[in-house]
């Protein structure tokens, strides 16, 4: 397994999942973290790129037009040794179950898993649980686990605005798709897209908006490039 060194301490770090109600990370869950038992030997990171195929009349070619960048995956194996040859004796169906709480349930209060936050060496990234693929590979004689191999994926937990930011995409001479949230007003989106409120009757008209002070919670608004 690899070990992870704490430079000021030389105690070994594992990797830690947090877990949080919210998505601003303030109100930690119940429970509040899973540490690895092992570190990973290795993890992969995956970027996906979206591309949009724009086939011009009476050609057979087509160009890819850029969609977006889709949040990363990152992928981890967690082993789980319950035989207590290698360290003290644990229960694997109770690590599994404490995985499955941190990761997994539903909370009562949200209505949603938790937001998680992954914490090792030079990883620290907000995600939220894809998959998990739990496989038990050695058992007692009574047939209970004594070890096992948690196989799971995390996508990437960006904020909206943030992501965009982070994705130079705020180009006047692009089109842009935005999401209504609770409580949304067009010249307030208007203002974080153009940084000018001059554009939101041109948005408005785009969109076919009768009425631009009542947006609907969780349409889409088209914001055309400015000319």
């Amino acid at each position: 397994m690899a070990d992870a060194i704490t430079p000021s301490t030389g105690e070994l770090k594992k990797l830690t999942i947090r877990t949080y109600k919210d998505a601003n990370y303030q109100t930690p869950g119940d429970p509040d973290k899973f540490t690895a038992m092992f570190n990973p030997a290795s993890y992969a990171e995956k970027y996906e790129v979206e591309y949009k195929a724009e086939q011009a009349h009476g050609n057979s070619a087509s160009s890819m037009k850029f969609g977006s960048i889709k949040p990363k995956d990152y992928n981890f194996e967690f082993m789980i040794d319950g035989t207590g040859t290698v360290t003290d004796k644990v229960n694997v169906t109770d690590v599994i179950d404490l995985f499955l709480k941190a990761c997994v349930q539903i909370v009562s209060d949200t209505h949603r898993p938790y937001f998680l936050l992954i914490n090792w060496g030079n990883l620290n990234t907000k995600v939220v649980l894809k998959s998990a693929d739990i496989t038990y590979n050695l058992f007692d004689n009574d047939g209970k686990p004594i070890r096992a191999k948690i196989a799971a994926s995390f996508t990437e937990n960006i904020e909206d605005t943030l992501r965009v930011r982070q994705e130079g995409a705020n180009s006047p001479d692009l089109t842009h798709y935005r999401q209504v949230k609770v409580g949304g007003k067009l010249p307030v989106m208007v203002y974080k897209e153009y940084d000018s409120h001059l554009q939101y009757l041109s948005v408005a008209r785009a969109n076919n908006l009768d009425n631009f002070r009542r947006l609907s919670n969780g349409s889409q608004l088209i914001l055309p490039p400015i000319k």
